[in-house]
């Protein structure tokens, strides 16, 4: 568990924060610019000096700061990995000798990854003799991340780490990203005012406003709550969990499964094999509700769900629905005349129709 309690008060803008993190997986820090987004990364990190307490594993046993005790560890000696927008790689030396400059703070029997792991997470090891100005921006950016974990930290940050990136580089390095979440053990911190990169990357999900931690939580569950900024909008929806159950050749579609017969999607088939673990995404646009099952329509996905909440949405003529399907949520937006006509209410047997799935992959 990654435990912070912080509070930092400037002249405009108070950061007023409590987090207890997942110890393994990605915890997106998610909000519009100015939230404090990077000010927690940076307290965390010991950068910015705020008031409070950061402790790192469910036993507190290893404790950065402690206002009540007078603790202070500062920067460096943090066991911690730090991944800005820009590279900020040596522009003097080679690709080997930035890494190598990495391991060097690594204190004796504190060597938790191995160089050689991180090198061919990040397929870099092609490049390792080349210079930083000899790199792509993708490439750059994967290069400053293996540097960042070269140092074995018992924590991973990263601070938009995309947001430099046109979009092909971005796509470039993305795969790299959900490796690293795949296959390494420590957590990771992750800011993004992105939400495909959240969809994409993120297991626990931290919504920031103003300084302050509106929600958090699953992100299986936290973007279906009605209750959030996060749920109005065109990205309304929710981040799925499944794994392919069934393709179909002819028609070149994948079933995928979020909670067994409980709720079966098609989708296009991308070619994974099945019962490969996938994560999709389905916005509340793409989703309809109707009373019964039907007939002679385009839309292949019908699922019975039970209704479990209706909030409003951004216009007064809307409404979003929330429904769940065995253990999955799924969000729906509808006007208020069909809602209305519907006699839709919270506990309603009612089947969706869903339009389109995207896979995140």
């Amino acid at each position: 568990m990654i435990e912070a309690r912080l509070l930092l008060a400037r002249r405009d803008f108070t950061l007023d924060v409590a987090l207890a993190l997942p110890e393994r997986g990605v915890t997106a820090l998610f909000g519009p610019s100015g939230c404090g987004k990077t000010t927690v990364l940076r307290a965390l990190a010991g950068l910015e000096r705020a008031e409070g307490r950061v402790s790192l594993s469910a036993r507190g046993d290893e404790v950065w700061q402690d206002d009540a005790t007078g603790r202070f560890v500062p920067t460096h000696r943090r066991a911690l990995g730090y991944v800005i927008q820009e590279a900020a790689l040596f522009p003097h030396l080679d690709v080997r000798r930035n890494l190598d400059y990495g391991r060097k703070r690594i204190v004796p029997g504190a060597h938790r990854i191995a160089l050689d792991q991180v090198v061919d997470l990040l397929g870099i090891g092609h490049l390792m003799a080349r210079r930083p100005d000899t790199l792509s921006g993708g490439e750059r950016q994967r290069v400053a991340i293996a540097r960042a974990l070269a140092t074995s930290p018992r924590l991973l940050l990263m601070d938009e780490p995309l947001a430099a990136l046109d979009a092909q580089r971005k796509a470039e390095v993305l795969p790299y990203l959900e490796r690293l979440h795949e296959e390494l053990r420590i957590p990771i911190v992750y800011v993004s005012h992105a939400l495909d990169e959240v969809a994409r990357l993120a297991d626990h999900l931290v919504l920031m406003e103003f300084g302050r931690v509106r929600a958090e939580g699953p992100l299986a569950e936290t973007p279906a709550r009605l209750d959030l900024p996060l749920a109005l909008g065109e990205q309304a929806g929710v981040v799925l969990d499944g794994v392919v159950g069934e393709r179909d050749p002819r028609w070149q579609l994948a079933r995928l499964d979020v909670d067994g017969e409980a709720c079966r999607l098609w989708a296009r088939d991308q070619g994974l094999a099945v019962g490969r673990r996938v994560r999709l995404r389905v916005l509340a646009r793409d989703v309809s509700l109707t009373r019964t099952p039907q007939t002679g329509t385009s839309i292949g996905n019908q699922v019975r769900c039970t209704i479990e909440a209706i909030a409003d949405d951004e216009h007064p003529a809307l409404a979003l629905v929330r429904v769940r399907a065995g253990n999955a949520p799924l969000v729906a937006r509808v006007t208020r005349r069909s809602a209305h006509a519907l006699e839709l209410a919270a506990g309603m047997a009612v089947w969706v129709q869903v339009k389109t799935v995207a896979l995140t992959e």
